[in-house]
């Protein structure tokens, strides 16, 4: 393991799933497990040019359960299965203003996105992992799970919060199979998703981008560190999360936040 970490190919002939891996932060997730040797796939709506040979890209809407299943058929039918299953894919598409502006679809378009998408793909990928006795699943959810806005995050925080203790709860039941499953909850993160997010806010309160970023950064009670993360700096951690350096973490929820999340 020592010469493999040396040579930086640690996880070469490993073969790993990215959801919403075309943008933010599952591209630079995509783009490190590339560099270390996997074999990497990448799932989103709609793909871009820009990724040529170096990535496998199959198209899917995961908020469907069909879709769901067919990504899940050709990846076991092309590839055999994954070994490194990344469940990055989520977004905060609800209105802001809290419980009274949260219809039906607004709910369950939040629980579609950021929770079921992930249980299905995992009730899929996962029996070829526990065959094997080996695979790593990291599911991407966010600081908002554990520290909920009223006004912008409800319907979005509620679902993150489903999947940290589903992500829990999995890691328990397969451990001794030879499965880990890790929650990696990132804070403010320079993304596209969170540039457009801020400017959503800003026109809606007639301030600039940079009022609202400054005043969110506020309402969660400031970032020591002072800024947001880059994307990169969340695709380091899950890169060493699904090596073999990280061979014992599993079921843990970690926060990626600038030292934002104000409890012990």
């Amino acid at each position: 393991m020592q010469n493999e970490h040396a040579s930086g190919l640690e996880l070469e002939g490993k073969i790993a799933l990215v959801t919403g891996g075309t943008k933010g932060i599952g591209k630079a997730i995509a783009q490190r497990l590339k560099q270390s040797g996997a074999t990497v796939i990448i799932t989103a709506r709609s793909s871009t040019d820009e990724w040529g040979e170096d990535f496998h890209f199959m198209a899917a809407d995961l908020s469907r359960a069909g879709e769901v299943t067919r990504l899940a058929m050709q990846i076991n039918e092309r590839f055999g299965g994954v070994d490194l299953l990344i469940n990055n894919m989520g977004a905060n598409h609800a209105p802001a203003g809290g419980f009274s502006t949260l219809s039906d679809e607004d709910w369950d378009q939040a629980l579609q996105v950021n929770l079921l998408a992930s249980v299905r793909l995992d009730r899929m990928l996962l029996p070829a992992m526990i065959t094997r006795g080996s695979g790593v699943i990291v599911h991407i959810s966010s600081i908002s799970g554990m520290f909920p806005l009223w006004d912008t995050t409800m319907a979005y925080s509620a679902a993150k919060a489903a999947l940290n203790a589903y992500s829990k709860s999995l890691a328990t039941e397969v451990a001794a199979q030879g499965v880990r499953v890790v929650t990696v909850s990132p804070g403010l993160t320079k993304t596209g998703a969170m540039s457009t997010f801020l400017e959503g806010l800003a026109a809606t309160a007639g301030i600039s981008t940079e009022e609202m970023t400054q005043q969110l950064l506020a309402r969660v009670g400031g970032v020591p560190l002072g800024r947001m993360a880059d994307p990169i700096e969340i695709a380091e951690l899950v890169h060493f999360l699904v090596s073999p350096r990280a061979s014992y973490i599993t079921g843990a929820n970690l926060a990626v936040d600038g030292g934002n999340f104000p409890v012990v």
